[in-house]
């Protein structure tokens, strides 16, 4: 039968209804804190804790166990639903009969998702560090109450999922702070917030460790060499017609280095001879290139871009020579090119004119050097062609077809058509490339 209004307890009914209450606001700091917890930065959090932010510094000691503080908040919002739900059922079956059981129902859905769902995971997805700051002391509190808890839970889940086979271990999926930088600076270019050349020259810093010295170092079919035996005056020559500043020293065959010339050096020896005593003009065929040239410095081409920017930094030195396992000359490389893998072309007075920029034509296709190195190309272009198999856009094309192509040869790969446009030899020269639609 039906409760009438005189056979109503109101003190107790509304001593209920403000339980309801105090448990949707109870719900509603469970939702926000898990929310702030998870969403807030802990860089941002680590930066105020070091200005002295007392909150900061909680909060990043209660997101060291993302498992155990989503356990707790879990737990206790699990609780306070349930009891806030079983507490509106019997109030309202206590008003009105039977039919309370689907009037709470409704109810507390609505009051739920609006007050203890949606509004405080909304402030605090908007603020997410402040929010953190001001719950995680109350957080602790809990995490430490319901710790056996959930421990207990924790190993029962654990145990559990063991037996499908399924890999628990929180760490092992936890990306690198390296990984998630990188992963944060993409997407923020992709969102628009990071301009094109700032995530190349923070991602370019990111690559020196991943990167060998191989996929850059000028090959050693263009290194420029001074030969030892040469007269005084034809080195001299060389020099002063050289754009470079450091230049390998042969004796009898370009693969024997033994020593690298610094006009610097030379300009310095010269000077010694033509002003010294019995100098003149006359003096420099006196020149001994052997007592002016610097010691070779020879690095292995599995050096990692990183490793070696170290090495020039530290040996005060910014030209290295490259060499294979069996000691063969490869190339060489200076800190300048490890420099433009970050900031991008580097060029002075004396260097060659800028390459033009490379514009599509009107198929769509670009005319590329196949000397090109595939991470510029992806640089200048945005695409995404791997450079995992080959340095070079000739390369790849080489790798992929395990030939050696013909002018006028047509490939489809990675999403792109590639044809060679002209051949030297046995090297591919220029091609062709649109990526297909």
């Amino acid at each position: 039968m039906e409760n009438t209004i005189d056979t109503i307890n109101w003190g107790a009914t509304w001593g209920t209804a403000a339980g309801i209450v105090l448990l949707l606001i109870l719900s509603a700091f469970f939702s926000g804190s898990e929310t702030a917890l998870t969403a807030a930065s802990r860089a941002k959090l680590r930066t105020q804790a070091d200005k002295g932010s007392a909150g900061a510094s909680r909060a990043l000691a209660v997101t060291e166990d993302n498992e155990r503080l989503i356990g707790s908040v879990l737990l206790g919002n699990n609780i306070v639903n349930i009891l806030s739900a079983s507490l509106a059922t019997a109030l309202f079956t206590t008003l009105f009969g039977q039919q309370g059981v689907a009037i709470a129902t409704l109810v507390m859905t609505a009051l739920v998702l609006v007050f203890a769902e949606v509004l405080p995971k909304t402030y605090a997805i908007t603020n997410p560090e402040s929010a953190a700051s001001r719950v995680a002391p109350a957080i602790a509190i809990v995490i430490r109450v319901f710790s056996p808890i959930v421990s207990a839970v924790r190993a029962f889940v654990r145990v559990v999922l063991g037996l499908f086979g399924v890999d628990t271990d929180p760490d092992s999926n936890i990306m690198s702070a390296h990984e998630e930088i990188m992963g944060a600076i993409a997407l923020g270019h992709t969102e628009g917030n990071v301009e094109k050349e700032d995530r190349d020259r923070l991602l370019g810093a990111l690559d020196l460790a991943d990167r060998f010295v191989e996929e850059i170092m000028l090959h050693r079919s263009g290194i420029e060499m001074v030969n030892v035996d040469s007269a005084p005056a034809a080195i001299l020559d060389q020099s002063l017609a050289s754009r470079h500043t450091r230049l390998p020293v042969y004796r009898d065959e370009p693969e024997n280095i033994i020593g690298v010339l610094h006009s610097k050096d030379l300009l310095r020896a010269i000077d010694r001879l033509v002003r010294g005593q019995d100098g003149g003009i006359d003096a420099v065929e006196r020149l001994d290139v052997t007592q002016v040239m610097m010691e070779p410095y020879f690095i292995p081409e599995t050096t990692t871009l990183d490793d070696q920017m170290r090495q020039f930094l530290r040996r005060h030195t910014h030209f290295a020579l490259v060499v294979d396992e069996y000691g063969a000359l490869q190339g060489l490389i200076t800190l300048e090119d490890i420099l433009e893998e970050i900031v991008g072309e580097i060029t002075d007075e004396y260097d060659h004119p800028e390459e033009p920029e490379l514009l599509p034509e009107a198929d769509g296709s670009y005319l590329i050097d196949g000397a090109m190195t595939i991470r510029d190309l992806n640089r200048a272009t945005d695409w995404g062609l791997p450079d995992d198999e080959a340095n070079t856009v000739a390369g790849l094309v080489i790798h992929e077809a395990q030939t050696i192509p013909t002018k006028g040869q047509v490939f489809s790969f990675h999403g792109f058509r590639f044809e060679v446009a002209s051949r030297e030899a046995n090297r591919i020269t220029m091609l062709r490339i649109r990526p297909l639609r």
